[in-house]
């Protein structure tokens, strides 16, 4: 009996599966008909100019509008969206409200770089490492000027150029001193314990009888 209830779990279990399966499959081939369907109706209103598609759906030129119009039926699924825009762009410029912004709107301005930043712009400057490599070919410049004009005037008594250890030095950043920052805090430290005051001794009390 317990076998047989065994066998029929299963065989509910696989019939289950199946049809989850199968269901699975008929999404996916849902989608992908939606998906064409959806690619042809774009193609074919790429093909048409607006005046055909504002004629087939029924809506007014979106330029003759004015404020007061509804603007709502352009807002429709079936409205293509280059006259969705269209549509937009008249009610922003139709309504004083939305056309004439006062400068106090939040985020009403473009803080991005794609207006400022040129294009192929280049720049020194490497994140973590800052300016090193630019200082650094300055630096090497630098000695090069120096090394040249030693050559140019042995005899003269020119001032000894930089040497390469210490150009190299200069141009990395500075480490962080450790043991002075260490010897600085312990000094506090102190200073701190020594500006607390004593603690005041504890007071008894005292009896005096007279003899």
């Amino acid at each position: 009996m317990a076998q047989l209830r065994e066998a029929g779990d299963f065989w509910s279990r696989r019939r289950a599966a199946v049809r989850a399966e199968e269901e699975a499959e008929a999404e996916t081939l849902r989608a992908a008909e939606q998906a064409l369907a959806e690619e042809e109706r774009a193609r074919a209103e790429a093909e048409k100019t607006d005046a055909e598609l504002l004629e087939e759906l029924g809506l007014p030129d979106p330029d003759t509008l004015r404020p007061g119009d509804d603007f709502a039926a352009f807002m429709q699924r079936a409205v293509p969206e280059r006259l969705r825009r269209r549509a937009l762009r008249k009610l922003w410029t139709s309504n004083p409200v939305l056309a004439n912004l006062d400068g106090l709107v939040d985020h009403g301005e473009d803080f991005t770089d794609a207006a400022t930043v040129t294009p192929d712009l280049r720049t020194a400057y490497e994140v973590g490492r800052g300016m090193y490599e630019h200082v650094r070919s300055l630096a090497a410049q630098a000695l090069e000027g120096a090394q040249e004009e030693a050559a140019a005037a042995p005899d003269e008594a020119a001032p000894e150029a930089p040497e390469a250890e210490t150009v190299e030095a200069a141009a990395e950043p500075a480490a962080p001193r450790l043991r002075e920052v260490a010897e600085y805090e312990t000094a506090v430290e102190d200073m701190s314990e020594a500006a607390e005051p004593a603690p005041l001794p504890r007071r008894h009390m005292r009896f005096a009888f007279d003899s």
